[in-house]
């Protein structure tokens, strides 16, 4: 590193869109001079993207916190700014304030933009800073991003959520939703690809909602379709999609989009129709396994992936078993699941059955070893089958062995003599494990 060059280290914690928050805020300080550093300690600027999901996120950021603090007392010029979802949260800015003192700027997750403008005012006049808006009318375009892969990128088409399940804060951390224009995304997408990017993941706390009330005609089928005629992107994903706002036009879009990734990541969150209807999910469980079945109809080799919440307040033994009964019918890829936990300002935090821990916690073993179980199954069925990869790169302790994923979104660890990133290759599946697969690369002489 230069003598007297600026640095920047950003931590992220949570979903794939604070992780591609995180890729504009890395932009926006390279557009203006700094360089990563790989050693916290050194940077000179250090940003904390935070998550406000589940409790353990906002626990993990504060335990970071106090060790950043001690980093700040041996480098008392150094800037630490605070972002993100957590920031959203009243209750969360002031604590910062006033046990977190030495920390510099606060801004949020609907006004990320402001945050050179902030850091330039924080250097030269000397003083804390917080900008916290809670509206945001548009989804803003054109910031610079510094991306994580060369190949592959996420390309956000709206942000903020109309649906207000009742243990969710995203609604009020992320705003309502707001769709980009068709145009812009695909014209994004082109220069990705002019670029390099061979796979994008379209991101939205719901996508299936894309494009509600705004001032043009085109659903998420229709964007999928505009963005499978892009030459140079060879495939597309996203993350992640509602039950009740899932079309039979993205079915269909699944059977006809030649780049369409065969995987869905359809949450559950519990098979019980009446836990369903306390989550304000709007939809039951007879209609969910439906959606699985008509999707399978049209896409038999599509991964369906899920998430579950284990212990929401009211769930009884019996919806409990519903939810056991959904996974063995339903016979998940694989599934994020989750002890539920109380978010402040949510309705569901003010539910007075609230379920014990031990018993959220025995429910959770049984559910995650029953889900385990089939996964292992489903993946063995990969092999000695010939899976077509796109490389991330080597392992960490083996540098002949690289990883990467299939478009059903199984991961692939496999040995190859060349060096691959960035490519798609040809692997054979030797070995099938409970969350990967191993295997070894096609090479053509």
């Amino acid at each position: 590193m230069p003598s007297g060059q600026k640095t920047y280290y950003i931590q992220t914690f949570g979903c794939q869109m604070n992780e591609h928050d995180s890729e504009k805020l890395a932009g926006m300080l390279e557009e203006k001079g700094y360089l990563p550093s790989e050693e916290r300690e050194n940077a000179d600027v250090i940003v904390v993207n935070t998550c406000s999901v589940r409790e353990n996120a906002d626990n993990r950021f504060f335990g970071q916190l106090g060790v950043i603090k001690k980093i700040k007392e041996r480098h008392p010029d150094h800037i630490i700014a605070v972002c993100g979802c957590m920031m959203q949260q009243e209750h969360i800015t002031d604590t910062i304030r006033k046990k977190y003192a030495w920390v510099d700027i606060i801004f949020g997750t609907m006004n990320l933009e402001e945050f050179p403008r902030l850091l330039d005012e924080c250097l030269t006049e000397k003083k804390k800073l917080m900008s916290v808006y809670h509206r945001q009318e548009k989804v803003i375009e054109g910031l610079p991003m510094h991306r994580k892969y060369r190949y592959k990128s996420f390309v956000d088409i709206m942000n903020g959520c109309n649906n207000f399940c009742t243990y969710c804060i995203v609604p009020y951390t992320r705003g309502r939703e707001r769709s980009r224009s068709p145009e812009s995304i695909v014209e994004e997408i082109r220069l990705l690809a002019a670029d390099g990017v061979k796979e994008v993941t379209l991101l939205g706390q719901n996508v299936n909602s894309y494009g509600h009330g705004a001032d043009f005609d085109c659903d998420f089928a229709g964007l999928i379709r505009r963005i499978d005629e892009v030459e140079g992107i060879e495939r597309i994903r996203f993350m992640t999609s509602h039950p009740k706002d899932l079309s039979d036009r993205l079915i269909e879009a699944f059977r006809d989009c030649r780049k369409l990734c065969r995987h869905i990541h359809l949450p559950v969150q519990s098979g019980s129709t009446r836990i369903l209807s306390r989550m304000n999910r709007r939809y039951t469980k007879e209609g969910y396994l439906s959606l699985v079945e008509k999707i399978r109809s049209a896409v038999p080799e599509i991964a369906v992936t899920t998430d579950i919440i284990v212990g929401f307040p009211g769930e009884t033994e019996e919806d409990f078993e519903e939810t056991m009964d959904l996974v063995r019918r339903v016979r998940f890829d694989s599934a994020f699941t989750f002890l539920y936990s109380i978010r402040t300002g949510t309705p569901a935090a003010k539910y007075e059955d609230q379920i014990p821990e031990p018993e959220k916690h025995r429910r959770f073993e049984h559910l995650v070893e029953t889900l385990n179980g089939i996964t292992a199954e489903k993946n063995a069925r990969y092999a000695g089958r010939t899976e077509r990869v796109l490389v991330d790169g080597p392992s960490r302790e083996d540098s002949n062995t690289y990883s990467g994923r299939t478009d059903t979104f199984k991961l692939v660890n496999f040995r190859s003599p060349k060096d691959l990133t960035g490519e798609m290759a040809d692997v054979k599946i030797t070995e099938a494990k409970t969350f990967s697969l191993f295997g070894e690369a096609v090479l053509s002489r």
